[in-house]
């Protein structure tokens, strides 16, 4: 069943698009087009296929996290270009109270 304008104004509506007459007209049948290729691409794969979402399997390339030993915090702040209170000391960005 093929789009009419109405469908896609109300479409246009839930996204919270102003569209006019034209654009309605232009874009349904644009629409409708997708929508079909969509129907013939959908139509042509086998019923045994199993769906996916990547075209191939997605496998972790990070390493498993792992705890160890940290800097010391003296030589973290010796690197800072200014430090207060054992914290680095940075430009205040926002106007607020302190």
């Amino acid at each position: 069943m093929p789009l009419t304008p109405n469908d896609v104004a109300r479409l246009a509506d839930l996204a919270r698009i102003e569209l006019s007459d034209e654009e309605l007209a232009g874009l349904t049948g644009q629409l409708d087009l997708i929508l079909e290729s969509v129907q013939v691409v959908a139509s042509s794969v086998p019923p045994e296929t199993t769906p996916t979402s990547h075209a191939l399997s997605l496998t972790n390339v990070f390493r498993p996290d792992e705890v160890r030993p940290s800097l010391p915090v003296e030589d973290v702040l010796a690197m800072a270009p200014a430090v207060e209170d054992d914290r680095f000391r940075v430009p205040r960005i926002l106007e607020e109270a302190a």
